[in-house]
Formats: C-alpha cells, sequence, structure tokens
C-alpha cells in the first residue's frame, strides 16, 4: 500500500493553544493517510520539511521490503 503524505494548514481555534498564546493564528501539520502526525508547525516551510523527512523515510521502508 502507498502512504499519502500531505500538508495541511490549520487555522483559529483549530492551532494548539501554546501557538495561539504565541501570537499565531495559523499552523501546519503533516498528515500521514490522513491522520495528523507529529507537532504543529509555525511555518509551511517546517511542515514541508518534515513532509520530506516522511516521505524519505517511507522510501527507504518501501525500497527495503523490495529486497
Amino acid at each position: 500500500m502507498q502512504s499519502k503524505v500531505d500538508v495541511a494548514v490549520m487555522i483559529g481555534s483549530a492551532v494548539p493553544s501554546n501557538l495561539r498564546a504565541m501570537g499565531q493564528s495559523v499552523c501546519w501539520v503533516v498528515l500521514l493517510n490522513g491522520e495528523r502526525r507529529g507537532t504543529a508547525f509555525a511555518s509551511r516551510n517546517e511542515a514541508q520539511e518534515c513532509k520530506a523527512a516522511w516521505l524519505a523515510q517511507l522510501s527507504a521502508k518501501q525500497q527495503g521490503s523490495l529486497h
């Protein structure tokens, strides 16, 4: 099965309280097959980096299962 990794934005009350306390009204999260994985990120770039790490990990795992 191929996994799907996405970055989603959360706005307003969906933003975790620790980020709202720092003045953030928006954050980004990484979704793996539609389920949130890890923490909320203050920037889209951070979330994209996390997404890239997930994709690399999944690719390595898939390559290992082919051998």
